[in-house]
Formats: structure tokens, C-alpha cells, sequence
């Protein structure tokens, strides 16, 4: 008798300890579509090898699907692959197909690791990996490898607008050989290269945004986003 509690229970917990890469990625995109629109402040500090780039201070703005846009005096680096692409590709679940790469301690907190594998032939992205925390669902750490940028970690820190899924600072590390920088900024990077022995293998670069004074779902209008 006491064998079969055993038995039953260990079952039991093996059915719920087992996590659905697909309900984690659900979980997460629901808290993200309570946002219809935002907007917000960010300081941006990029750090690239060979370059200096001065920090910037910007405004952002986004309204569903995948309008988005940013106001800024000087040159503003923001790899849009982590803002609003990433939540537009995660919002169409018949767009691509997950499978769970088990666990993995984020800090204190044991998040699931999840690949996203688009099912289009010429998307862009070529894989997304996510580090989920499963309680509070959020991602605390994403990879996101494309074609036209190659792979882009991203680090997320969560404050009070943890609910929409909203982080306060972004931590991206860039390839810097792929990725697509903007095109003043790309031709110091080429005229240093030529002045320098060049280094094998990849360099990277760091990107951090620290994000305040969200204003979520007040209403922002579509002419907003329309060029000047």
C-alpha cells in the first residue's frame, strides 16, 4: 500500500512538475498583450570596441501590433529585435513551434529555458531562446539569432510594471560584426578598423537602456507614428 502511495505520488508530481514549453510562452504573451500602448523615457549607453558613442537620452512610443518609435536629439542605438519585434513574433503562436531545453538558475531564480523555432522559410529570426520564470512569468533573458544581425543576448530587470511585462533596464550584447549599427556611428567603426590591427574572431558590444516614467494604455494616436 505504502508502495503505490509512493508510486502515485511521484507520478503525480512528475506530471506537475513537467512545464509545456508552449503554456510558458503563452503565459508570458498574454501578460504582454495587456499593453496596447506605451509610452516612456529611456538613457541609452552604448559601448562599442574601437568607438566612442556619447549617451543618449530618448523617448519611445508603441501601440499594437508594431507601430514604434523614438524621439531623440542625438544618435539612439535601440536593436529593435528586442523591443516590440520580439513581442510582435511572439504574439502569432501558429508563427513558430517550441520545445523545452530544461532549467537553468538566472541569479536566485530557476527559469525554464525555452527555443522558439519560426515556421516561415524567410523569416528574419532564425532562433529565439528564452529564459522564462515560470511563476512570475517574465523573461529574464532572451537570444535572439538573425540573419541580418546575428545573435543578440538580452538581459531584462523588472520593477514596477513587472505586470505588463514591462522591464526598467535592458542589457543587450551585440556582435558587432553583424549587427546593424547606424550608419555615422558604422563609419567611424570602419575608418578605426582600417587605423587598427584587426582582431580575430567576434567582438562584441554592449547596449543598456534604463527605462522610466512608463505610461501604459492611455492612448496614443496613430498619427504619432507617422513620418514628419
Amino acid at each position: 500500500m505504502k508502495q503505490l502511495l509512493f508510486l502515485s505520488f511521484m507520478l503525480l508530481w512528475q506530471v506537475v512538475s513537467a512545464q509545456d514549453p508552449n503554456e510558458l510562452v503563452k503565459a508570458v504573451r498574454l501578460k504582454l498583450e495587456k499593453v496596447k500602448d506605451y509610452s516612456a523615457d529611456v538613457h541609452i549607453k552604448a559601448q562599442v570596441p574601437m568607438i566612442k558613442i556619447d549617451e543618449v537620452d530618448a523617448k519611445i512610443f508603441y501601440k499594437e501590433p508594431n507601430q514604434m518609435k523614438v524621439e531623440s536629439k542625438g544618435i539612439a542605438i535601440l536593436p529593435k529585435q528586442g523591443l516590440g519585434e520580439l513581442n510582435n513574433f511572439l504574439s502569432n503562436e501558429k508563427a513558430y513551434t517550441c520545445a523545452l531545453n530544461g532549467t537553468k538558475m538566472l541569479g536566485e531564480v530557476k527559469t525554464s529555458v525555452v527555443s522558439v523555432l519560426p515556421l516561415t522559410e524567410n523569416a528574419d529570426v532564425i532562433l529565439v531562446k528564452l529564459w522564462i520564470d515560470p511563476v512570475k512569468d517574465l523573461i529574464l533573458k532572451s537570444q535572439i539569432t538573425s540573419k541580418s544581425n546575428g545573435t543578440l543576448d538580452i538581459n531584462y530587470f523588472y520593477g514596477d510594471q513587472a505586470k505588463y511585462g514591462l522591464p526598467y533596464k535592458m542589457v543587450f550584447t551585440i556582435d558587432v560584426k553583424k549587427f546593424k549599427l547606424p550608419k555615422s556611428v558604422a563609419a567611424d567603426l570602419h575608418q578605426n578598423k582600417k587605423k587598427q590591427k584587426t582582431t580575430e574572431g567576434s567582438q562584441t558590444g554592449t547596449i543598456v537602456l534604463q527605462i522610466s516614467n512608463y505610461k501604459v494604455n492611455q492612448g496614443i494616436p496613430d498619427s504619432k507614428f507617422k513620418a514628419n
